[in-house]
């Protein structure tokens, strides 16, 4: 199990049945109810995500100086840098406000920073450079809001900087000619989740004035979507309207370098959504910036030549397979290396040969494995360039913040994050991270909870129902892809497939067979052996090859599934013990009629010629069963026996493993629905 809890959402019935009312299909209606999400209002305006209100853009604060310098260079013919970021969000903003500016006659050029060779940001070398080459106005997209130096550099060599950005902001801001950025303090923008890319369509909103605005966002709000997803932006208010209006401009892509980069990826003839942008497209693009070759993906989503567009978007899928490669071999050395040296609380690891570029996804999965946040620094001359990645509720910005004493620099978000360290403060720097780590926790483990909205049988599993998920797109952080539980499934096949990175399974439940794949996982690590059962925790997708659309499930996580009479006799000690029982588990426990009737009448055979039974509750179960031909459920016959007990029919004796049961001699008939046990039971379903 990668989580050490799952915790699934009480099923909300009646919810259900309201929104089964409205119309919806019954898996959609019973995820939503589980979610909290009922009144009608709510459920519309979250299903017609392209009506979320975009506030108005001058809200954020400084875009009025903003939109008036950059009109300005517009109108003088200065030449303008939009100086970027090497990750999807920024590449995907450069080339939206390099496009928007250059139709407007601007003579612009872009600019994104070698990740290996410059690093993160606006960095003085860049600006000694553009200064040289005559521009004189920095437009930075996705960085820029800690670049206070760099600033300061530019505005003594003559160039004016408007920064764009949606990082966390420092005490200090930069001295620019404008700073919009929704997360100053002094920010009313009413929606914080911007992407870089979003607060770059923002800008070129502001400056094309509400006449223009409409064909603007119609025009942009594809890579908007693109770069919105892919940095895992709260797919709420303003970003719904964005990412759900972008995605139908991709379905056709009107964009030469997107239509490319679908077709290379296998997906031309696939609808766009926000999983296959986050997870197929947002790697490709991503590739480049981390194999240093940026550009390539800039170019792409610039060209206007067809046949230039097809070989570019050949050239990221090959940087993506070579990432892959790179990826795998550094991630298996820190496994082995926590293998030999284990850590507690955060890990931090440091090496000269890694490559920059890859060093923060293997930071994620490193994360994502030993369920604690993870530091990875590529050593270079004593200086170390640090990638870190969260989990649980740790706050990186602010870890980051209470270490700045030890580091040259450092920016990102509450989940990721870069920094700058000198080689001789790592163990120091190692040291206080984990302090602060262990004391945010206050000694205990981080939070390893994966919420699952429901558990479901595969008669919930139909294609159709399915397809009906796809009206909660766009899915992301505040509106979560949907995540189901089947319970004790059985494993027929399996087979490592994606040279050997990926477990495909074939499983069985309750004669309905499933296909399944499990990412980034081996069968043998797992413990898996064809013929266990085991409990998924899966994102359902449809797979759609050759006209056929099939179900699938995206394994999230997995564990061995207790047998069934494990199962039983763990609901009958959780009643026992007096805990709370799900609807479920009060359904299972409850008696019929006829199990009442199939005991009473066994005891009263087993008893002639004395009032005494005796044997283990298995054991009675077991001959309960045979006499009456119904199935053996040893915790039901335990409860029914109790029920008899406490309405006088017998007694019981409890030993240690056996019991003793007496037959009652009763001159009046008994009810057993007045039973207080078969009431609370009943209560529990009926709640």
């Amino acid at each position: 199990m990668k989580y050490k809890q799952w915790q699934v959402a009480a099923p909300c019935p009646e919810g259900q049945r309201r929104l089964e009312e409205m119309g919806l299909p019954p898996l959609l209606a019973g995820l939503l109810a589980a979610r909290g999400t009922v009144e009608p209002g709510e459920v519309r305006r979250l299903l017609s995500p392209g009506s979320e209100t975009i506030p108005e853009p001058m809200l954020l604060r400084d875009m009025d100086r903003a939109a008036a310098r950059v009109r300005r260079a517009l109108e003088a013919g200065e030449l303008i840098a939009v100086y970027g970021d090497y990750d999807v969000d920024g590449i995907t903003a450069t080339c939206l406000l390099t496009q928007f500016l250059t139709a407007r006659g601007g003579r612009v050029l872009p600019y994104i920073p070698s990740r290996l060779g410059e690093g993160y940001g606006l960095n003085a070398e860049a600006v000694h450079h553009l200064a040289e080459q005559g521009v004189s106005l920095i437009i930075t997209v996705d960085c820029g809001i800690t670049a206070v130096e760099e600033t300061a550099l530019a505005g003594s060599l003559g160039l004016d900087v408007v920064i764009t950005d949606h990082h966390a902001c420092k005490a200090e801001l930069p001295p620019a000619a404008a700073m919009v950025d929704p997360h100053r303090p002094d920010c009313p923008y009413p929606f914080k989740g911007l992407a870089g890319v979003g607060v770059a369509l923002m800008l070129a909103l502001a400056v094309a004035g509400p006449e223009e605005r409409g064909a603007v966002f119609d025009e942009f709000c594809d890579l908007a979507a693109v770069g919105t997803v892919a940095d895992v932006m709260p797919m709420t208010g303003a970003n719904r309207a964005i990412v759900s209006l972008g995605l139908k401009r991709l379905n056709p892509p009107r964009r030469l370098g997107l239509a490319a980069l679908l077709r290379c990826a296998g997906l031309a003839d696939k609808p766009a959504t926000s999983v296959s942008v986050g997870y197929t497209l947002a790697p490709r693009i991503n590739a480049s910036g981390r194999m240093g070759r940026a550009e390539v993906a800039v170019e792409l989503f610039l060209t206007r030549d067809p046949a230039r567009a097809e070989e570019l978007a050949q050239e990221l899928c090959e940087l993506n397979r070579e990432r892959q490669g790179i990826e795998s071999e550094i991630f298996q050395q820190c496994v082995d290396q926590l293998t030999d040296y284990p850590q507690r609380d955060a890990i931090v690891l440091a090496g000269d040969r890694w490559h920059q570029g890859v060093v923060g996804i293997v930071a994620s999965r490193l994360a994502e494995k030993y369920a604690c946040p993870c530091f990875m620094i590529c050593l270079d001359g004593g200086i170390g360039k640090g990638s870190c990645r969260s989990w649980g509720d740790i706050n990186l910005f602010e870890l980051l913040s209470g270490c700045a004493g030890l580091l040259e620099n450092f920016g990102g978000h509450a989940l990721a994050a870069g920094f700058t360290v000198r080689e001789e403060n790592i163990p120091a720097l190692a040291l206080a991270l984990r302090r602060r780590v262990a004391e945010d926790c206050r000694g205990e483990d981080l939070p390893s909870v994966l919420e699952v909205d429901m558990a479901v049988t595969p008669r919930h599993l139909t294609v159709e129902a399915v397809e009906s998920l796809e009206l909660l797109e766009p899915c992301g952080t505040g509106n979560p892809r949907p995540v189901f539980l089947l319970r004790g499934a059985q494993v027929h096949t399996m087979s490592q497939v994606g040279r050997g990175r990926h477990l495909k399974l074939r499983l069985e439940s309750r004669g309905v067979p499933l296909d399944a794949i499990y990412f980034s996982s081996q069968g043998a690590e797992l413990g898996l052996t064809p013929g266990c059962r085991v409990d998924v925790v899966f994102y359902p997708q449809i797979n759609d090859f050759r006209g056929r659309r099939d179900l699938q499930l995206q394994i999230v996580d997995l564990r061995l599934a207790p047998s069934r009479a494990q199962l039983e006799r763990a609901i009958y000690e959780k009643y026992s013990r007096g805990e709370s029982l799900t609807c479920e588990e009060a359904r299972f426990l409850l008696p019929t009629r006829g199990d009442f009737v199939g005991l009473y009448r066994w005891l009263e055979r087993q008893s002639t010629g004395c009032t005494v039974v005796e044997d283990t509750p298995a054991r009675i179960a077991r001959a309960v069963s045979r006499a009456t031909h119904q199935r053996e459920v040893p915790a039901r016959t335990m409860l029914c026996l109790e029920v008899l007990e406490e309405r006088g029919l017998i007694s019981l004796n409890r030993r240690t493993d056996r019991i003793q049961i007496t037959l009652c001699h009763v001159e009046h008939k008994v009810d057993l629905e007045a039973s207080d046990i078969i009431r609370k039971l009943r209560a529990i379903l009926e709640g």
